[in-house]
């Protein structure tokens, strides 16, 4: 009775285990779609200035970034003391520079303040925009709000996020899954095929939605705009959209390759692993040539080490999950495949290891932004989850020595049973004696250990332990997908942080000032709920406090002055002099923290940042509070 209770929990295990694995991505994109994707490329310099006064109208405005951009077709929007659009030349790259940006000007300008909006497109693919202003002869007032074009359609950016981390997914376990049947060479890869063809379906759906989607993303417009021909004619032009097209075709070869394979019923050699090796990296290098990693310092080797990390990425989390799906099967190989992909596994390790590290570096630039940024800050969160994640690995590694032990044992005395084997001739001297008749009744004595009662119970008892091991070894191959998901969670919010060196490199031309770099302002609020967080403080740092891109990290503190969880945190800023505003700040929550790296504040002035705290359905509240912002 216990051994069918056992069998019925054993059966039911392997469903427990695919919807928690289906549950874990689920969570990865929810929660990481929830992030919102800030650009990599931050503003260096602007020419004219801003806020600057200039003797003579300037023949074009340029722009300079901390990496290369692209540029669309609005680019730029200039507006005139009377908020009228002025006409502008095509926008192109200052002298060649692909981290520039420039438009021509009107030969004749009149007195007073312009306003130029702009829109760029960064080297990761993510759209950047902003607006400043200048002023010829002198400054005049500015009688409208700040048109900085198209508002990012909320969603086409889902839609697009959703497609692009379902990529990410399927491209690991594509890669993953194949690599596992390759390299582990499991006698029966039946159950491997219906993942693999739903990750192969599912990464080219979700390259398809990218292309499409890429035109009104950049330009901040509705799916709908998806169809336009002439959009999409400028996509495949544009790095991005020519990396998707490879992807295309690549993922065309990888379906001539997978198909050719499942029919071969030889040895797999060198050359079929190659080929397999070759398009994975290939596909790979689709992201590398479109992402952060083709623009900045040591490109080459920074693009060499994105392709490696993407990579083992796929073979260790994409080959966990093929790991529990051939668990499912009580399969005598196991005891060769497991500790096969134990070694695979460690290997990658090495490989994120090496390569995490030097794209650590490279994001970050000092160990200071490792604790002064946001950036630095998620990846000491992903460092501390690796930590566990290894730590879990090191049990699944010592389950699969244990159920590779048996295994090592009985290939080790194998060759002490040959001479008893049926038939075989026995030695002189030997336990065998002239004219005893060969057969199983001549193999020995009844109680010797190879009689019919020794061979019997040997193997029943190490199978039942080949069982035991095998369930311990599927729960801690279970938490490490986990883990795993929780990682990627903060790895892609990590992709879409503005990495430490760029925000240095951005703070380095900013104009000196008599103000501290920052700005902290204490917001007390009441809601009049009777709970901790019904009444407190929000302490709210904004950085640098100057015209242009500001940061902002917020704190809420309750009545005991200890840190609180609320559901909504706002801030908006308006300029009332200026009528500007009122301008969000789309605070993120980052998990005991708000904040922010995009909030553009186009001219200096005294601001009203109105703070807006929600502790519950029905109990909110609203402060402002004034906050200066430099030239």
């Amino acid at each position: 009775m216990d051994q069918r209770r056992n069998e019925d929990r054993d059966a039911g295990h392997p469903r427990r285990c695919q919807a928690l694995v289906l549950l874990g991505a689920v969570l990865v994109l929810l929660l990481a779609g929830a992030a919102p994707a800030s650009a990599h490329a931050a503003l260096r310099a602007t020419d004219p200035g801003d806020d600057s006064v200039l003797r003579q109208a300037p023949r074009h405005v340029t722009l300079t970034f901390t990496e290369s951009v692209g540029l669309l077709d609005d680019s730029f929007r200039v507006f005139g003391p009377d908020q009228r659009r002025v006409h502008t030349g095509e926008a192109t790259h200052a002298d060649g520079r692909s981290d520039t940006a420039r438009v021509g000007l009107p030969g004749k300008l009149a007195q007073g303040t312009y306003t130029v909006a702009w829109r760029v497109v960064s080297a990761d693919s993510h759209p950047v925009s902003g607006a400043f202003s200048f002023s010829v002869g002198k400054r005049s007032a500015t009688t409208a709000q700040l048109d900085t074009g198209p508002a990012e359609d909320p969603l086409t950016r889902g839609l697009y996020d959703a497609a692009r981390y379902l990529a990410y997914l399927a491209a690991a376990l594509l890669v993953g899954t194949a690599a596992f049947a390759l390299l582990c060479r499991p006698a029966d890869t039946s159950p491997l095929r219906r993942p693999l063809v739903a990750a192969w379906w599912t990464l080219l759906g979700s390259t398809a939605v990218l292309l499409l989607l890429r035109a009104p993303y950049e330009t901040g417009t509705g799916p709908a705009s998806a169809f336009d021909v002439s959009a999409l004619g400028r996509t495949l032009t544009g790095r991005p959209g020519e990396a998707l097209l490879a992807r295309l075709v690549i993922l065309l070869l990888t379906a001539a390759f997978l198909v050719r394979l499942s029919g071969r019923r030889e040895r797999r050699g060198p050359a079929t692993l190659a080929t397999g090796t070759a398009l994975a990296a290939a596909l790979a290098l689709t992201w590398a040539a479109a992402e952060h990693a083709s623009a900045g310092i040591q490109v080459p080797l920074a693009m060499a080490s994105s392709v490696l990390h993407l990579l083992a990425t796929g073979v260790w989390l994409g080959g966990l999950v093929a790991l529990l799906l051939t668990l499912r099967r009580a399969s005598g190989d196991l005891v060769e495949v497991v500790p096969r992909f134990s070694r695979i596994a460690f290997t990658s390790v090495t490989v994120l290891a090496v390569t995490g590290l030097y794209q650590s570096w490279r994001g970050l630039g000092s160990l200071f932004a490792l604790t002064s940024t946001p950036y630095g800050r998620l990846l000491l969160a992903k460092l501390a989850g690796v930590a566990v994640l290894l730590l879990v690995a090191g049990y699944s590694r010592r389950w699969t020595q244990r159920l590779a032990a048996p295994a090592a044992a009985v290939r080790a005395a194998a060759p002490a049973r040959v001479p008893q084997s049926v038939g075989a001739p026995a030695e002189p001297g030997g336990p065998g004696r002239p004219g005893e008749p060969e057969g199983p009744e001549g193999l020995g004595e009844p109680g010797e250990p190879e009689g019919p009662g020794g061979p019997v119970e040997e193997p029943a008892a190490s199978d039942a332990d080949r069982d035991d091991q095998r369930r311990r070894l599927r729960r801690s191959v279970l938490v490490e997908v986990a883990v795993a998901a929780v990682v990627l969670m903060i790895t892609t919010v990590l992709t879409g942080t503005l990495p430490g060196r760029a925000q240095a490199e951005a703070a380095e031309q900013a104009p000196a000032g008599s103000l501290p770099p920052t700005t902290q302002t204490t917001v007390p609020f009441d809601t009049g709920a009777a709970t901790l967080a019904g009444r407190g403080a929000v302490q709210v740092t904004l950085d640098p406090a100057r015209v242009g891109e500001n940061g902002i990290q917020a704190v809420v503190h309750g009545s005991d002055e200890g840190l609180v969880v609320v559901p909504e945190l706002r801030i908006t800023f308006t300029l009332p002099s200026r009528k500007i505003g009122p301008i969000d700040a789309e605070l993120t929550d980052r998990g005991g923290y708000w904040s922010t790296n995009s909030v553009n504040l186009p001219l200096p002035g005294d601001w009203t940042m109105k703070t807006t705290v929600r502790v519950s359905d029905v109990d909110q509240v609203s402060v402002e509070r004034r906050v200066r912002i430099e030239p």
